[in-house]
């Protein structure tokens, strides 16, 4: 994203007192083998990373007997400033493999020429939809929808509908009751601006937020605040006593409520709005200049392999985008399948990012 990319499950695993601690299996090991070159073959290969990566330290061990590598994790703060950094070390990178680059942000890391072509072992598992880069410069690794949630208690008590598209939100019956994030900082509220643009169109999207924003929308700087400090319905918000029951959140945030509530409840406290979703998708690729070629591309490999993506739903809060992984029962149960997201051209986000974000911010913030 062009700002914060944070994995809300993550988050609000977070906020819940709950560590999500990254596996990372141990220091760099030693150079112990001989490339074809006669170079020592290194058997450390580094993962560079924003902050939500999270995998299993079991799943992650087993990839690391079964190559003979060692991974080591560098987490760069959110997506945008992770990107940057490997821009700046352009051909001199911090690691062998770069993963949270999302369609947000694609076209920029592709023009930057930071990736090294690789077809990964596995990528016919990876759903066509997701595979948006024909040169496989980066790979599909997990995909998530940015959607407004409701808190059910709310509309139960109001005898109200809770709202199901963009066109809800903007109906008298929802005045003063949504807060979403600053679209220009944080990954959320540009999420949130972006399904306005694929909905109503590059000549209709500042139409609807008037209607929004006339219809007493607020905005707050980041996720944490929107969700657990503003939102009635999540366990950061009861505390803080927020009186907003709707807020931009993601699809995957009422399975991470039930999870990590104690008891955990039949039902899940929060709903998706379907309607208002758009659809995120991350990619890891091949940092040009690794210094452990091959093994990133066995990493690279690993992060599409049946395993990994079976194990990263509970870790980062995000659906696999292979084809033969399953989801887990508390994503079935209380997650929401999202039909028909709202999409940008990655290509069309380039182009228009800065200015869009520039015109919402005069005709909503300021």
């Amino acid at each position: 994203m062009s700002t914060t990319k944070k994995v809300a499950g993550a988050a609000l695993a977070a906020a819940l007192g709950v560590s999500t601690l990254a596996a990372c299996g141990g220091g760099d090991a030693k150079d112990e083998s001989a490339g074809t070159s006669g170079a020592p073959k290194s058997k450390t290969v580094t993962l560079v990373s924003h902050d939500s990566f999270n995998v299993t330290e079991a799943v992650l061990k087993d990839f690391e007997r079964e190559s003979g590598y060692t991974v080591k994790v560098l987490k760069s703060g959110d997506a945008g400033a992770a990107l940057n950094q490997e821009i700046l070390t352009k051909g001199s990178p911090r690691g062998d493999v770069f993963f949270g680059v999302d369609n947000t942000l694609l076209s920029r890391a592709l023009d930057n020429g930071i990736f090294t072509p690789y077809e990964a072992k596995g990528l016919g598992e990876v759903k066509p939809e997701f595979q948006l880069d024909k040169e496989h410069r980066v790979t599909p690794v997990d995909s998530g929808d940015i959607c407004v949630n409701y808190d059910k208690q709310y509309f139960a008590d109001k005898k109200i509908a809770p709202p199901q598209t963009l066109d809800d939100l903007v109906k008298p019956e929802y005045k003063d009751l949504l807060v979403t994030e600053n679209a220009a900082t944080s990954s959320p509220g540009l999420g949130f601006l972006l399904a306005s643009v694929g909905k109503y169109g590059e000549e209709g999207w500042k139409d609807y937020w008037s209607k929004l924003k006339a219809n007493g929308v607020e905005v707050v700087d980041g996720w944490e605040q929107a969700y657990n400090e503003r939102f009635s319905g999540s366990a950061g918000g009861k505390k803080a006593k927020g009186d907003r029951p709707l807020v931009v959140s993601y699809a995957s945030s009422p399975p991470v409520e039930v999870l990590y509530a104690e008891p955990q409840p039949a039902e899940a406290p929060t709903g998706v709005a379907t309607g208002t979703c758009f659809r995120q998708t991350e990619f890891a690729g091949l940092l040009k200049g690794a210094k452990n070629e091959e093994g990133g591309k066995a990493l690279v490999d690993f992060l599409i392999s049946k395993k990994f993506q079976e194990d990263m739903p509970l870790q980062m809060f995000v659906n696999p985008v292979t084809k033969d992984a399953a989801l887990p029962e508390l994503f079935t149960k209380h997650g929401v399948v999202v039909e028909k997201p709202e999409n940008v051209a990655p290509q069309t986000i380039a182009k228009n990012r800065e200015q869009w974000v520039k015109a919402w911010t005069s005709l909503v913030v300021k």
